[in-house]
């Protein structure tokens, strides 16, 4: 693996891998959809990107609002447009009955991904429709285009309106911290007033039957070896200037200290261009990847919101609370990264995240040996190559022990979380209508 640094200067919170809140406001900070760049080898790839800008664009995403819910509407709707023209696998919801096969699925997406992204963020309507006429002048005029417009259209819309009262919008639960060892508590050295998306465990899942359906066994307990094992190591590693963690370890700990399903995103991007994949696999593809991160993330919430466990500061700050003699304080402790993401710490979401990406774009692609680069969210410039899909996940994970954010079992329980999630998403949804795997 390559690894290109550049110097920089951070301190960043990973939002629980969902959102970064700002005092900017989407008029004050827009994305920018005009800058130039070659013609568009994908349209999905491009209203991927579109979203990516969005979501990136300081006070543009809601901070009660987890990004990976706008990813999976604006991925369903994209390939129910494309599929109700291709027709070889099944709808996510939506088939547009009388669908020409002769239809342009490439205006198909456009305006799937314009009216899906218009309706979720209405702040950006004039770039939205600038990139809408951009990918529009990519097809030919004709029946097939108006077709395919209207085809995406009706796709997103129908998907809007289902995914309308799905509990994505309720206020955030008010939550009372803990104050027993090993109880979640606000976290230094910023110490936020509340945790983050409290109320996600009650969104309607897109694929799970529940939110706790792969629900987690219990942590293990303050006592256990187990647990003094995963804190020693931790506290060690974790630490700004730790002299256990490598300068490779500790760069981890930084590069990924990110919103995790945006990395993984990019990372679809890569591999699918790199594949040649068509317009009706491409889009299959990230509708496979977006709603198993969508489920992955309200299950991992309703896991934290259940166990309720402190995070790593919390617990080495007060070890001399927690029963167990192979654990001392250090009142002083903070995390490599500085602040710690605002809700409970297990399971880690990283790790959850990651590890259903990693799945099932191996799962898509058929080809776990991808070699690919990503950039750091929150480090411009520095880049980090693999050789599989497995070794980026597997990095991703472990890089949350040196940032200072999670135990090592916290990344146990995770990995295992989004594995489970991702197999209900690849053998259950839009598989081939003829029994035969049509993608690949």
């Amino acid at each position: 693996m390559k690894t290109f640094v550049l110097p920089i200067t951070f301190a960043v919170l990973c939002a629980a891998c969902g959102n970064h809140p700002s005092n900017e406001t989407p008029a004050e900070a827009r994305a920018d959809f005009s800058a130039a760049k070659a013609p568009p080898a994908s349209p999905v790839v491009e209203w991927n990107k579109a979203l990516l800008q969005i979501v990136r664009t300081p006070g543009a995403q809601p901070a009660t609002m987890h990004s990976t819910r706008s990813l999976a509407i604006l991925h369903a709707a994209i390939y129910d447009a494309v599929n109700s023209i291709d027709g070889t696998h099944a709808p996510y919801l939506v088939r547009v009955a009388d669908a020409s096969r002769h239809a342009s699925q490439e205006a198909a997406a456009a305006a799937a991904g314009h009216a899906v992204l218009v309706a979720l963020y209405p702040s950006f309507s004039a770039q939205l429709d600038a990139q809408l006429q951009q990918s529009l002048a990519e097809v030919a005029d004709g029946a097939r285009k108006t077709e395919g417009v209207r085809i995406g259209q009706e796709a997103a819309d129908r998907l809007l309106a289902l995914r309308a009262g799905d509990g994505s919008a309720d206020p955030p639960i008010k939550y009372v911290f803990g104050t027993a060892p090993g109880d979640y508590q606000s976290t230094p050295p910023n110490f936020p007033s509340q945790p983050q998306l409290t109320n996600w465990s009650h969104v309607q899942p897109f694929a799970l039957r529940s939110a706790s359906e792969f629900r987690p066994r219990p942590p293990p307990a303050l006592t256990s070896d187990a647990y003094s094992d995963a804190f020693n190591e931790i506290k060690a590693a974790g630490i700004a200037g730790s002299t256990t963690a490598t300068a490779d370890q500790a760069l981890t700990g930084q590069f990924w200290n990110g919103a995790i399903q945006n990395y993984w995103n990019e990372i679809a991007q890569t591999v699918s261009l790199s594949h040649h994949l068509t317009t009706a696999q491409t889009a299959r593809l990230f509708a496979l990847l977006d709603l198993a991160l969508a489920d992955s993330v309200i299950a991992f919430y309703d896991a934290k919101y259940t166990y309720n466990l402190w995070r790593p500061v919390t617990a080495i700050r007060a070890a001399d609370t927690d029963g167990n003699p192979d654990t001392v304080a250090d009142p002083n402790w903070l995390p490599l990264v500085g602040k710690t993401a605002p809700d409970p710490s297990y399971p880690g979401a990283h790790a959850v995240i990651s590890a259903a990406a990693a799945r099932v774009l191996a799962a898509s692609l058929e080809d776990e040996r991808s070699h690919f680069s990503v950039t750091s969210e929150v480090m411009p410039g520095v880049e980090r190559s693999f050789d599989s899909l497995a070794d980026a996940a597997r990095e991703a994970t472990l890089s949350r022990i040196f940032a200072g954010q999670h135990f090592r079992f916290d990344l146990t329980a995770g990995e295992r979380l989004g594995r489970q999630v991702a197999e209900v998403v690849l053998d259950g949804l839009l598989t081939p209508r003829d029994g035969k795997d049509h993608d690949r």
